[in-house]
């Protein structure tokens, strides 16, 4: 399978902002990658990936937009749970945006973290998965390069499981 991961060195410093991109290529359909990682993610994550989510539990909302969610980590993570919100869903365009809004993944420096994800055709029937993370820093707090960097790797280490799980499982999407 093929699977590369294309980062952007293209990062903006702003008043306690900042805004990475990563793109990701899979060789995996978008409307089946959009369904599993971002759809279904809530219940496949814990499934395949344990030691990293726990479980998610929906505090507020269908699913929708404004809705609350509370993840809690695996016993893997460092972090125990976080609070994210739903701030977009286009199924037709396979497009989510949510914010980390509360949460010890916030490493007490960070007002919140927002993701904006677009899975769009590739090559060969597969996709690239283009990923904009943007940090709201508390004040003028300076985020360690080698902490976004650890969480851009996890975020990749996900994709690639759930990638994995599907070529592995070709008929359970």
């Amino acid at each position: 399978f093929i699977s590369k991961h294309l980062n952007k060195k293209e990062k903006k410093k702003r008043m306690g902002v900042i805004t990475c991109e990563t793109n990701t290529i899979s060789s995996i359909p978008p409307a089946k990658l959009f369904k599993a990682s971002v759809l279904d993610a809530d219940i496949l994550i814990p499934k395949i990936l344990p030691q990293a989510i726990k479980n998610v539990e929906i505090l507020h909302g269908d699913g929708g937009v404004g809705t609350i969610k509370l993840i809690t980590f695996g016993d893997g993570s460092q972090f125990k749970n976080m609070k994210q919100r739903v701030d977009g869903v286009d199924k037709e365009n396979y497009t989510y945006n949510y914010t980390i809004i509360e949460g010890d993944a916030l490493m007490d420096v960070l007002e919140s973290i927002s993701y904006k994800i677009k899975i769009e055709p590739y090559e060969n029937g597969g996709s690239i998965c283009k990923n904009t993370s943007t940090y709201h820093t508390k004040g003028d707090v300076q985020i360690k390069e080698e902490d976004i960097k650890a969480g851009k790797e996890k975020a990749i280490g996900l994709f690639k499981a759930i990638e994995a799980y599907l070529l592995a499982n070709p008929d359970a999407y």
